[in-house]
């Protein structure tokens, strides 16, 4: 993947979109984060790793606004905000992308796009859903990445699992206009939905220039989409890398605690192009 920040820009000359200072979140003495300090940067994909517990899905939950941290303040585009729910991030432009989907299964496809933002025209003082124009917009969003659904009206559960994520994709595509944040999204898929996925969020970077946080058990494909790597360990940051500046063995042993991995695990990574490393938070 080529991506638009060019090797040896200096950091201070990017305009900073997101910018988490000293986050910190607690579940009665069980510390989730411990002084984490993130900064995603204009039109550049942040790629978010850590082993089980790490804390990745903690920290998303705070920045998609269903968590509020204990200690600690997010800013977007210099501008302090609070988020008390998902509802405030969206109408931020943050959007979220999680692993399952956040379908509703008795809904189409038009609906699961626009819920929430149904657009409506007033007749004699009554508000008249205009279903037509919310399915032309729905078809013309999905069509950009070459995803045809034969009946827009067909509720979500009768879908495939490739159709499924499009749709949820597609909704990034539509509303995220400042950042996105994808949350293990192609772990439910198989491998050819896998890279229809990747070349999705390559192609709305590309052409949309949003700022992403990518969650992945997979590093082979954050290396493919991230421009700057983020490791969390127990609860804390173990370190950021500029991904053309790193391996996936470093990525590893900064996971891990040890910054080597044992010459096994690099032979296997050499030759595979990444390990599969679980990311339940």
């Amino acid at each position: 993947m080529t991506t638009s920040i060019q090797p040896g820009t200096d950091v201070s000359e990017r305009r900073t979109i997101l910018r988490a200072a000293g986050i910190g979140k607690y579940f009665g003495s069980v510390v989730a984060l411990h002084d984490i300090n993130l900064d995603v940067y204009d039109d550049e994909v942040v790629g978010l790793v850590g082993d089980n517990g790490a804390g990745k899905s903690t920290l998303i939950k705070i920045l998609s606004g269903n968590f509020r941290p204990d200690v600690g303040t997010i800013q977007l585009e210099g501008r302090e905000i609070r988020l008390g729910s998902p509802a405030d991030a969206r109408a931020l432009g943050i959007e979220t992308v999680y692993q399952d989907l956040a379908l509703c299964e008795n809904l189409d496809s038009v609906y699961n796009f626009f819920i929430g933002r149904e657009i409506y025209r007033r007749v004699f003082g009554f508000r008249l859903l205009q279903h037509k124009e919310m399915e032309r917009r729905t078809r013309e969003t999905l069509s950009r990445f070459g995803t045809h659904i034969p009946s827009m009206r067909d509720r979500v559960e009768y879908l495939s699992g490739g159709e499924r994520q499009s749709v949820a994709l597609g909704r990034f595509i539509r509303w995220g206009d400042k950042l996105v944040l994808l949350d293990e999204p192609t772990a439910a898929l198989g491998v050819r939905e896998t890279r229809n996925a990747l070349d999705l969020i390559a192609w709305t970077r590309r052409e949309k220039h949003v700022s992403m946080i990518f969650i992945s058990h997979n590093i082979e494909h954050v290396f493919h989409l991230a421009d700057r790597i983020v490791v969390l360990r127990n609860g804390e940051v173990a370190g950021v890398r500029e991904t053309r500046a790193t391996t996936p063995v470093e990525i590893v042993g900064l996971m891990t605690g040890s910054l080597l991995a044992s010459p096994e695990r690099a032979a296997v990574m050499q030759e595979g192009g990444g390990p599969r490393l679980d990311a339940t938070d």
